[in-house]
């Protein structure tokens, strides 16, 4: 079988039997007039735009394989889409497989044209070799009002979900002890920015994971500061230098952090069929036996 082919296989694996169990809505940091959210694509390319009203669906296990660990995703898409096909619906279904909950968050987007402000450029990229680029590990190459307006409310959601899932942890048959974030890309900055922001002791998340997404905002570790797992690739500007920049910051603050730079393959990451072809395709491999070592399933 090819390699293609085996990826076509992967893909349609992935793609059966999933299916939202239960919608909820998070409260709204701002009023809505208009709703523009869209969904467009099916399977693994379905995404989502124009989302103005937050919200969480919940995949729950089976009860025989159940183990208690959540994890929230926060999908992709550069804070003005979502990849909900390949970032929820397929880790969905990955997860579930292994006994942990998958909490899709639909977070607040940009719904504007695209175009950035007028008389603001674009800075030049930072390579891996240049983290006194990026203090404090912001790796934002660019910040103005709204923007960082979304990525305010986006996180602000990530944080409502956290407190809605440990509520309804006892429902779900979840442990309140063992819920967490996987972050995509812009997804990981929404995790990032949630996890230092939360004051909260039922807003803080027992894990941090990123998968590709750097801090789009200056970092100060929090104290306790969760485990963190970072995975990205080596060769990949801005994304690369922040997150061995948001590594360090993590252990000189005295967390246990760990860190995956990857030297080939393409990203940002979703589940890939494991041909031994690359060291990326590990990554979901990765990820499982950290929250294992971690003590947040068995």
């Amino acid at each position: 079988m090819t390699r293609k082919s085996l990826s076509i296989l992967f893909f349609l694996l992935c793609s059966v039997n999933i299916g939202a169990q239960q919608t909820y809505d998070l409260p709204l940091a701002k009023p809505v007039t208009n709703d523009t959210e869209k969904v467009t694509g099916e399977g693994a390319r379905k995404n989502i735009t124009g989302v103005v009203r937050p919200s969480i669906q919940v995949f729950l296990p089976a009860a025989d394989k159940a183990n208690g660990c959540a994890v929230i995703l926060c999908p992709g898409g550069g804070m003005r889409a979502l990849s909900w096909g390949t970032d929820v619906e397929q880790m969905a279904t990955f997860l579930n497989e292994r006994g942990i909950a998958a909490i899709g968050l639909k977070y607040h987007l940009n719904t504007g044209t695209g175009s950035f402000p007028q008389g603001i450029q674009m800075p030049p990229m930072v390579d891996v070799t240049h983290l006194e680029r990026f203090p404090q590990a912001d790796a934002n190459p660019l910040h103005y009002p709204a923007g960082d307006s979304i990525l305010q409310l986006a996180a602000d959601d990530a944080k409502a979900a956290i407190r809605l899932v440990r509520q309804q942890a006892q429902a779900w048959h979840l442990d309140p002890h063992k819920i967490g974030y996987l972050g995509f890309s812009a997804g990981g900055g929404v995790a990032i920015a949630a996890t230092i922001q939360a004051t909260d002791p039922t807003e803080r998340p027992d894990f941090l994971c990123t998968n590709f997404g750097p801090s789009l905002m200056p970092v100060k570790v929090p104290n306790p500061a969760p485990p963190l797992l970072i995975m990205t690739r080596a060769d990949h500007q801005n994304v690369a230098a922040g997150l061995v920049n948001l590594f360090l910051e993590w252990k000189k603050a005295g967390g246990n952090a760990e860190l995956h730079l990857y030297g080939d393959g393409t990203g940002p990451y979703t589940l890939m069929p494991q041909t031994g072809c690359t060291t990326t395709e590990a990554w979901s491999q990765q990820f499982l036996l950290w929250l294992q070592a971690r003590g947040f399933v068995k």
